[in-house]
């Protein structure tokens, strides 16, 4: 997808990955960056850099996605990418509260589905469209200590990937983004941890890691190349990854 002249939504714009997307777009020539976020005026100070449109958004809220895809669409035009980018992270295994679970159950999982299930059939009307859905490496592969965060990256990752076959006659494509740690208020204050082994990135470069796949419309975006080898490991004997996770628990848990 050629982004010039673009309608784009970014979510989890306020800052991280989200705000250097939004910045990064703009700069490629898109039309109009909606830049949103629970946090507002974090969205309206992304906004005023690139001249784009503020929107406030709760995104495990189904009905604030529709009003926001409504909204744009009624307002600016077509939507023709979508960024599902916002997340949180639950520290934990099974004994995390039932609340933990399924607050990020809805904003790392469910906000992906709300946005496909209120926007595909848009894009499918008019033949083409893409979303670019954030997950993380840790859905290819795991994250130590999250028992939340592993599982839900793991279904992001699985959702973009059954989007991307089966609208892919109706000419919209799907991106996921699987990095590991990039500087962010989520990663704040982890800068040591296990998804830092292999440096921690800035947002920038991931944001350019994201439009180079959305111009070349390749599925997987992989920002740190380590993690394609970590998940072929992975792949070809799933025993001996394991054996390696149990290592890594031992020194990151």
């Amino acid at each position: 997808m050629d982004i010039q002249n673009r309608i784009v939504v970014v979510t989890g714009a306020a800052g991280g990955i989200g705000k250097a997307l939004a910045i990064r777009l703009a700069q490629a020539g898109a039309k109009l960056v909606v830049c949103a976020d629970l946090d507002q005026q974090g969205a309206e100070a992304t906004a005023a850099e690139i001249n784009g449109v503020a929107r406030q958004i709760n995104v495990a809220s189904e009905d604030e996605i529709r009003s926001l895809i409504e909204d744009v669409e009624n307002e600016h035009g077509p939507i023709d990418l979508f960024c599902s980018n916002a997340g949180i992270m639950v520290k934990g295994g099974p004994e995390a509260a039932n609340e933990d679970w399924q607050k990020i159950w809805d904003i790392n999982v469910m906000a992906h589905v709300y946005a496909a299930r209120h926007l595909a059939p848009r894009m499918k009307e008019r033949g083409h469209g893409y979303f670019l859905n954030t997950a993380s490496a840790a859905g290819l592969l795991s994250q130590v200590g999250s028992a939340p965060y592993s599982v839900t990256k793991h279904a992001a990752v699985a959702l973009a990937e059954w989007l991307a076959f089966t609208y892919a006659d109706d000419g919209i494509k799907v991106s996921v983004l699987c990095p590991q740690a990039v500087r962010s208020a989520m990663t704040k204050g982890h800068e040591e941890g296990v998804a830092s082994m292999d440096g921690m990135l800035e947002p920038e470069p991931v944001a350019d890691a994201c439009l180079k796949a959305i111009e070349e419309e390749t599925f997987l975006v992989l920002p740190h190349e380590n993690v394609l080898k970590y998940f072929r490991n992975k792949a070809e004997n799933y025993d001996r990854w394991i054996g390696g996770m149990k290592k890594l628990n031992r020194i990151y848990k």
